[in-house]
């Protein structure tokens, strides 16, 4: 059912910010300056405020950051949930808000959405064989009920619901988080995605249970040759998926640091991802014990009706330097090795 296999051997190299070296491949999902604004009694809230993101095929995207920083809200956009309020989103090449009727409907195949909630996500009234063959009868993609119900199994198959016979006819509320989250996986590969919008996929789930489906979106990844952005706010979840993709981390709507996975986990720049890496728990307690911490200025984070002058972290950050950081906001410009948005780490 699904053919886009591609061989590692021809599977493209990790990015380097948002540079393209020779064994990348073009983007086939782009976001480019985008903005969202929500209008609320208590004024506007600029929940995402010009990011610019690329995901590659066969490349796993991870946006982190805290809750409220606009990742799920750029993620929308990304699917066609919700149109920018400025900026583009390009699919091969082409705007989204643009393309005719057609192409619009080859979009929504190709890209597809998992939600963060199992619980929420399926229908209750439908068996997993009506919610998986539903995109499939939809779009043509089977001849008869006889075929859905094989495609459909090979689906659940391949996201290790096995054996797929005794799932196919069961409703949500017979199945547990994880395999519910499964069966979402295989209702999105229904429909030949180049690319997966995985929004919290996996918070939700046990900690075993979330190893079990990371391994299995990576073997999809690996197998399909589908390209990921993955929204996280955990970068212990970002490392494990994407080790060989690149991480952008966003802070009040913006994207402040973006690099390969390796580089921002293991020497982060911005002041904010260290904060974020100094959360993440540290189960050996030697070494929990000996690593230095961050003290930020403030845990309080600013409203986004009103936002500080300057760079949005700076009454938090532990750089903090008078002047420009208080008056100028940083853009996020290339360095030796990524994309970083810091007066005082860029100007050293």
């Amino acid at each position: 059912m699904i053919d886009r296999t591609v061989p590692a051997t021809q599977r493209p190299g990790p990015a380097h910010g948002h540079g393209t070296g020779p064994g990348d491949a073009s983007p086939v999902l782009s976001l480019q300056g985008v903005h969202q604004v929500f209008r609320t009694p208590r004024g506007d809230v600029p929940a995402v405020a010009g990011v610019d993101l690329d995901v590659r095929p066969g490349r796993v995207l991870c946006l982190v950051g805290e809750s409220g920083c606009g990742k799920t809200t750029s993620a929308r956009m990304a699917a066609g949930l919700a149109g920018p309020a400025q900026g583009s989103v390009l699919f091969r090449g082409r705007d989204v808000a643009g393309m005719d009727r057609r192409e619009r409907s080859d979009f929504r195949r190709s890209v597809q959405f998992i939600h963060q909630d199992p619980y929420a996500s399926l229908n209750p009234v439908r068996t997993v064989y009506s919610t998986i063959s539903a995109g499939l009868r939809r779009h043509g993609l089977v001849g008869d009920r006889r075929e859905a119900r094989r495609v459909t199994a090979e689906l659940l198959e391949r996201v290790d619901l096995t054996p797929a016979e005794e799932h196919l006819d069961k409703y949500p509320h017979q199945m547990s988080g994880g395999q519910r989250q499964r069966v979402a996986v295989a209702r999105a590969l229904a429909m030949n995605p180049e690319v997966i919008i995985a929004d919290e996929s996996t918070s939700m789930l046990d900690v075993s249970i979330r190893v079990s489906l990371l391994n299995t979106l990576g073997k999809l990844r690996d197998e399909l040759g589908v390209g990921f952005l993955f929204i996280t706010h955990d970068l212990a979840v970002a490392k494990y998926f994407a080790w060989d993709g690149e991480i952008a981390v966003m802070y009040l709507g913006r994207v402040v640091e973006h690099g390969p996975t390796p580089r921002v986990v293991n020497d982060p720049q911005h002041p904010y991802t260290k904060a974020l890496i100094d959360a993440v728990c540290e189960p050996d307690p030697d070494l929990a014990h000996g690593r230095e911490r961050i003290r930020l200025r403030s845990s309080e984070i600013p409203e986004l009706t009103d936002l500080p002058p300057g760079c949005d972290f700076h009454p938090r950050c532990p750089l903090y330097e008078q002047g420009d950081c208080d008056s100028v906001r940083p853009p996020l410009v290339p360095g030796r090795d990524r994309l970083l948005a810091c007066h005082v780490v860029n100007g050293g």
